[in-house]
């Protein structure tokens, strides 16, 4: 026959069942709660995981708008100024059409076009490069040839075709002759 517990051995059995133990030292509530706990940690993750598929998802639609927005300012780009362009257009088609005019009415048409295309070049920040006289600017100006000639050394002689800039960007530069060394 087995003696009852001391008073010692009850205390430490009390103990370790307050702590969720049995005596064998197994969990005896503790199961359900990592269970629930293990549960309660997998719902977090499935929902972070939702969480980035949808910053994901996000991430690429705002790229794919970018890319679009990118797509129609190339497309567009150019729109205001060809609209510009067409009125110059218009105006060399209809000096061509004219049947009965004379030279100095085809002039003064013709300088009548290079007004409304010099007005378009301002609007959209076009700037001619004439530099006669100028020192020359390899920036600048294309050099055709060298001429002895009287004056200052490097300076443009003369200009064969204008240069333009947009924006103060060369888009051509300019051919020129340069006073030679002498």
């Amino acid at each position: 026959m087995q003696e009852p517990n001391t008073p010692s051995e009850v205390t430490a059995n009390e103990t370790a069942v307050n702590d969720g133990k049995v005596n064998d030292g197994t969990e005896a509530t503790g199961v359900g709660a990592n269970e629930a706990r293990i549960a309660e940690l997998e719902a977090a993750l499935e929902e972070a995981k939702a969480q980035v598929l949808y910053v994901k998802a996000e991430g690429e639609n705002i790229r794919r708008r970018a890319m679009d927005d990118i797509d129609k300012a190339r497309k567009f780009a150019l729109e205001k100024f060809s609209g510009e362009l067409l009125a110059v257009k218009d105006s060399l088609d209809a000096a061509l059409v004219v049947e009965s005019a004379d030279v100095n009415s085809y002039k003064s048409g013709v300088e009548l076009t290079s007004k409304q295309l010099l007005s378009v070049f301002e609007k959209f920040n076009i700037a001619e490069i004439n530099p006669v006289g100028e020192k020359f600017d390899p920036n600048k100006h294309q050099a055709i040839s060298m001429v002895p000639a009287e004056g200052e050394p490097n300076t443009v002689l003369s200009v064969l075709q204008k240069g333009y800039a947009l924006n103060e960007r060369v888009l051509r530069p300019a051919l020129v002759t340069v006073i030679q060394a002498q």
